[in-house]
């Protein structure tokens, strides 16, 4: 068992604020978020040796996954990635103008276009993606391999019913 945290402070005020309130919830939801962002955080700094950011990382690794020719087009590039046109934009602006990705015409399509991985994008992403693979991995490795596994389906099941509206 781990020493008392942040989030177990927070939790104890509230109960001794609010003695009918349970606030079970959120030492889940605090500590997944709290995870989520240093995390989040120690990814953007790795990325940043590639001359990328997290968001630009996505676009790269969801071109990767899409297999060859690694192409997708902006609308289900941005659906995947769940973000705005415009916000998808600025991060293709910024991928075109480091020659990692190329907006061309698509074949199937006159009035659409198709986002491709050039070939040092497809570098980038190979290298960086073991990177954020390996901050990772250094912080689950605290967790031994059948709590890892464990944890993931109980995040899975709560991933879930919030996407249902559970």
């Amino acid at each position: 068992m781990t020493e008392q945290d942040d989030v177990d402070v927070i939790v104890e005020q509230w109960r001794r604020e609010r003695p009918g309130m349970r606030p079970e919830p959120m030492a889940v939801f605090g500590r997944i978020y709290r995870l989520s962002r240093l995390v989040g955080d120690a990814q953007e700094k790795v990325y940043a040796g590639w001359g990328i950011s997290r968001g630009e990382f996505d676009v790269l690794a969801a071109l990767r996954r899409s297999g060859e020719p690694y192409a997708l087009a902006p609308k289900a590039l941005a659906a995947g990635l769940m973000l705005t046109s415009g916000g998808m934009t600025g991060r293709l602006d910024r991928l075109e103008r480091g020659g990692l990705i190329r907006r061309t015409p698509d074949p199937a399509d006159r009035r659409g276009l198709r986002i491709t991985l050039t070939g040092e994008g497809r570098r980038v992403v190979e290298e960086s993606v073991d990177a954020g693979l390996a901050v990772q991995r250094r912080i689950l490795d605290a967790l031994p391999v059948q709590d890892r596994e464990r944890l993931g389906e109980l995040l899975r099941a709560l991933l879930a019913a919030a996407e249902t509206g559970a």
